[in-house]
């Protein structure tokens, strides 16, 4: 996996595997990039959705500039059957502050994210990202992405609206 290196990294940049003591930080760097909108997330939910993930395979890379949060990503690293038995890494939650983007700290991030999919062996590494965040994609091109396959979503129905919908089956 190759990736284009230009941009200038802080540095005084590091990126680490972070805790569930880096919640409230990930949360904030996740409102800043307009990936959450700001009250959208509960602070007080950090422990349980971490362990969540965690038992998931997830892994959350920080990135900091001086002690300070300025970027985030999370990546699973998915056993398959196919492809000869080789993994896929699936990143998800590419955030950077907005007062440090075009720094390169999304960059380190993704290269991080692309090291860790090599010593993992992983066939590829894929993310999606939404259709209207084109400036994210420029980023995801200028790096060397290529633009593959089609995405296909559906919102899960939530169990309790299920219940309900039986409860009212039941009484026709």
């Amino acid at each position: 996996m190759s990736v284009s290196t230009k941009a200038v990294v802080p540095a005084a940049l590091t990126i680490r595997q972070a805790t569930v003591a880096d919640w409230p930080e990930v949360l904030r760097l996740y409102e800043s990039s307009g990936i959450d909108n700001p009250g959208d997330n509960d602070v007080h939910a950090g422990a349980t959705l971490w362990s969540r993930l965690e038992r998931a395979g997830g892994v959350v890379l920080l990135a900091e500039a001086r002690g300070f949060a300025v970027g985030t990503l999370t990546f699973f690293v998915l056993p398959l059957l196919a492809h000869g038995g080789q993994p896929s890494m699936v990143v998800e939650d590419v955030a950077v502050d907005e007062s440090a983007q075009g720094l390169g700290i999304g960059r380190a991030l993704m290269n991080a994210a692309m090291e860790k999919a090599q010593q993992q062996d992983c066939y590829k590494l894929a993310l999606s990202s939404n259709l209207k965040r084109h400036a994210a994609h420029a980023f995801y091109e200028h790096m060397g992405l290529q633009r593959h396959g089609v995405s296909f979503l559906v919102q899960p129905i939530p169990a309790h609206a299920e219940h309900a919908e039986s409860k009212l089956e039941s009484l026709t």
